[in-house]
């Protein structure tokens, strides 16, 4: 009885602790993880480094040469997430009918040419219209990676897998900011273009090309692997197959309920308020360590700013990985999820009400701990009762909605700072949003079941 009770994929992919099977499972998930995480996090970091580049290009050349206020500017950096909206779930349907490998090629090569042609924007309305369709052409990339790691992982696994995929947030983040720092300063004058301008002309490229990669290297589903000897696509099949059956089983969410569930709605405004904490600082870091010079008296190179920036992403990146291994070994999500929203969004007002810049960047690491923190756990939630059709739906809109965080938080955040005078009034709102959604997500915590 012991054996066939091991010999389960069910309870293998529930993560009960049996020698055999853990054996098994930890050698096919691990050959797994090294075959699609790297490139995965790779499409990633291209993808966050085009989507926020504009924060880096913002104090450096281009507001003043484009005559963009601050309102202006997070007008221009929040469109994309409107063309993001409206087509992130037929999109993510699509995926899931034609395969991630053509699909995220598709996404790819069209984000690379109009992040290519960012470079040559003539003038602000020119800039404003590019953001957008910039949006359209990656709408479904983020929630069809999300979507493609059901198809590789068991939900023991998950928060895990989507951690190690999520890195590219935090590392696109500290690295790209010295990246585009350094391209920003090096490529000035380069072909007659100002640096902001050879930035986006580099930082274009890589999408293009990456899509051919994708195109060959990706493989769609576990049963497809030939980089998987046939016992370990019968494994990884075999335990996914139970997985999703128990999940339909238990729920059986139709498409049309993923898409219109409070409880999805209620999620979407979670990652909202997750998401507005990253956009928030993803691109108005910059401008407040530029702020430096006049609230203290500070100096920073392009190259020692693009280095400062990099501090808080750092840092999160590294508790992001030990807080969701900690949600998978405990089971627990809720709290993994609320309690850096609470922190985070505690820490980040007081940031502009410290004496020295070093106070100031140590409260902005908080936030940036505690957005890092809840990203992937957030994501294991949604699966724990969406699957199939529904699953590629239900990510999808919780993503789109949240997402509009993106136009929200920059938006807010310029107006705000044109409005006062000063940045501190669009740091209150991040921490209030985060706050308030780290409350809906402990309301929306499982209640154990009471018997009469």
């Amino acid at each position: 009885m012991k054996k066939r009770r091991e010999a389960s994929p069910l309870r293998v992919a529930a993560g009960l602790r049996t020698a055999k099977k853990i054996t098994e499972g930890d050698r096919v998930l691990g050959k797994v993880a090294l075959r699609i995480m790297p490139f995965l996090c790779l499409l990633y970091f291209v993808n966050y480094l085009d989507r926020v580049n504009i924060g880096f290009a913002a104090p450096n050349g281009m507001n003043a040469e484009l005559g963009l206020t601050a309102t202006a500017f997070g007008f221009a950096s929040g469109i994309f997430f409107l063309g993001y909206l409206v087509l992130e779930v037929p999109s993510n349907l699509a995926l899931h009918r034609f395969g991630a490998r053509r699909w995220m090629a598709r996404i790819m090569i069209s984000w690379g040419i109009v992040a290519t042609a960012m470079a040559f924007v003539p003038n602000a309305t020119t800039l404003i219209i590019l953001r957008f369709l910039l949006g359209v052409a990656e709408a479904g990339f983020f929630p069809g990676i999300i979507l493609y790691l059901t198809y590789w992982f068991p939900a023991a696994q998950r928060a895990k897998a989507v951690a190690l995929f999520m890195m590219a947030v935090p590392i696109s983040s500290a690295v790209g900011a010295t990246l585009s720092s350094l391209l920003i300063s090096a490529g000035h004058g380069v072909a007659g273009l100002p640096g902001w301008r050879f930035m986006f002309l580099v930082e274009g490229i890589p999408a293009i090309l990456l899509a051919f990669v994708t195109w060959f290297y990706l493989t769609d589903r576990p049963e497809k692997a030939r980089w998987l000897t046939e016992s370990e696509r019968d494994w990884l099949t075999r335990t996914l197959d139970a997985e999703r059956k128990a999940t339909e089983a238990q729920h059986h969410w139709p498409l049309r309920k993923a898409l219109t569930h409070p409880r999805i709605l209620a999620l979407a405004f979670v990652y909202f308020g997750i998401a507005y904490g990253l956009y928030a600082l993803g691109f108005f870091l910059p401008t407040i360590i530029a702020g430096f010079a006049q609230q203290f008296g500070t100096t920073f190179t392009v190259t020692q700013s693009g280095l400062i920036n990099a501090i808080p992403y750092v840092v999160g990146a590294v508790v992001m990985v030990f807080w969701a291994r900690h949600g998978d070994r405990t089971g627990e999500r809720t709290w993994h999820v609320a309690l850096p929203m609470l922190v985070g969004g505690l820490a980040i007002p007081v940031a502009l009400y410290l004496g020295n810049p070093f106070a100031t960047m140590a409260a902005v690491t908080v936030c940036a701990v505690g957005v890092c923190a809840a990203l992937p756990t957030f994501w294991a939630l949604p699966s724990q009762f969406l699957s199939g059709a529904a699953a590629a739906g239900g990510i999808a809109l919780i993503n789109s909605l949240g997402n509009i965080s993106g136009f929200a938080a920059p938006y807010v955040t310029g107006w705000l700072r044109d409005l006062t005078g000063s940045q501190k009034a669009g740091m209150w709102a991040v921490g209030i949003c985060m706050v308030v959604a780290a409350g809906v997500a402990i309301a929306l915590r499982p209640r154990p079941r009471t018997t009469t």
